[in-house]
Order: structure tokens, then sequence, then C-alpha cells
């Protein structure tokens, strides 16, 4: 089961209730800057994570400026719709609300007065920690996809600061992936050795640890033991989680 830590508490907390009821996830973005993306981004891998796990969620996105330039940043980002605040409507009776903001959000839904302390009471309070990136690196919409990989390589609650470097690394693991994951795809098929998904699944239930995630396909990708075709099962499915299209070039050789 996916445990979440509390920012409020700082103890690790199920992120989703016993009954299995419908979880809101609510992105708190108050700009369209690299930190809110990274705040967006994160929300998304969690419902991502959540809906692996056959739970049913409600996206919202609240406290956003520049929402129209948010919302066109996060498509090419390959991040999934998340539904207005205002044409929310009061709620769906969810049985638990995850909010994804940054660290100096005083509450969650960006509300003052006893009613935003009383909103910001509930629930869990996810944490981001800020991001920064150099001028340029994060406007690019061709290399969104390295973008997104570069804002997941590093452990949410720790700041981070992206260079042209950062992301040409990112660019060219994902050129590796890519191509192998095509390669792999020409072989006999083959399930995920279950010690391989049981990291894969240890690690992102763990408080959301993409890092760890992406270190297991790292040692997947150069492991001696495991057949072509589990590497390409194994890919494929940690994708459902990272949203990277890393089967993106699947037949683009024989097709051309």
């Amino acid at each position: 089961m996916l445990r979440i830590t509390d920012a409020r508490t700082g103890e690790p907390t199920d992120a989703t209730p016993a009954r299995r009821g419908l979880t809101r996830v609510e992105a708190h973005v108050p700009r369209p800057d690299t930190t809110g993306l990274r705040v967006l981004l994160v929300a998304d891998v969690l419902v991502r994570a959540l809906e692996i796990s056959g739970t049913p969620v409600w996206t919202v996105l609240t406290g956003t400026e520049g929402r129209a330039e948010l919302r066109a940043r996060a498509t090419a980002l390959g991040i999934r719709p998340f539904e207005d605040e205002r044409d929310s409507g009061s709620g769906l009776g969810e049985a638990q609300v995850l909010r994804v903001c940054a660290p100096e959000a005083g509450t969650a839904d960006g509300a003052t007065g006893e009613a935003g302390r009383d909103e910001a009471a509930s629930g869990l309070r996810v944490e981001v920690a800020p991001a920064d990136a150099d001028s340029g690196v994060a406007d690019d919409d061709e290399r969104a996809s390295a973008l997104r990989l570069a804002l997941l390589a590093s452990p949410r609650r720790e700041p981070l600061r992206l260079d042209e470097a950062a992301l040409t690394d990112a660019e060219d693991t994902l050129r590796r992936w890519r191509g192998a994951v095509a390669t792999w795809a020409t072989r006999p098929s083959g399930p995920i050795p279950d010690p391989v998904r049981q990291q894969l699944r240890a690690a992102w239930e763990d408080d959301l640890d993409v890092p760890a995630v992406l270190a297991v396909l790292r040692k997947v990708e150069t492991s001696g033991t495991v057949p072509d075709g589990a590497r390409f099962e194994t890919y494929a499915y940690a994708d459902r989680l990272l949203g990277l299209e890393l089967t993106r070039d699947i037949g683009r050789e024989t097709l051309s």
C-alpha cells in the first residue's frame, strides 16, 4: 500500500483509506514557474500510483495564476489535466484528500482565515521542494520529456536546480532507454521477474520514491540475468507510473 509522509507530522501515513473510497488529489500551484511544474508533476505521478493500485481518484488544481500558461506547459510535459477548483463544486464525498504543494504554501488551497485553516487541517499534505532552472532549460517543448525525467530524478523534498548538463543527461538516458525498449519488444515476451516487480512497487509505495524506481530500471538495463522480453515488460510497467513514453519508438525503424 502506498504510504506518504505527511508534511505536517513528518509521519508516514497510508495514502488511501482502508475502505478504498474516492481519493482527491489537489495540486496547489501558485505560479506557472518551474516549482509549480514540479508540484503538478508530483501530483500527476501520485495519481498514477493510486490508479495502479485500483484507487479511484479525483484531481483538482487550485491557487494558480497564469492557468493557461501552466496548462500548456503541463500538457507538453505529459501531465494529465486536473480539474479547475472553481468547476469542481463542493466535493464528491471523497474518503481521503492529498494536497500536493510547495513548502511556502500557507494553506493547501490558498484560503485564509478559519475556513482556510480548517480546510488545510484535513487530509495529507505532500510537500515538494522548490525547483529552479537555468534560462531556457525549462521552456523548450521539444525537450519536455527530458525535463520530465530530470524533474523526477531527484527526491521531491530536496531543492532542485536544473542546468543544461542535467537536461542533456536526461535526454541521453531517454534516447537510450527508448531505443532499448524498441529492441527488446522484438524479442520473445517474458514476465516481469517477481523480485523486480516487488522492488518497483516497494520503491514507489515508500513515499513515492521515484528516484528509487529509476534506479531499479538502471539495474534491469544492465542485468545479465533478466531476458530482453522481461526487460521490455518491466519498462512498460514502470512507465505507467513515470509517464516517459518509454515504448514510443517501438516499430519506428521497421516503419521507416
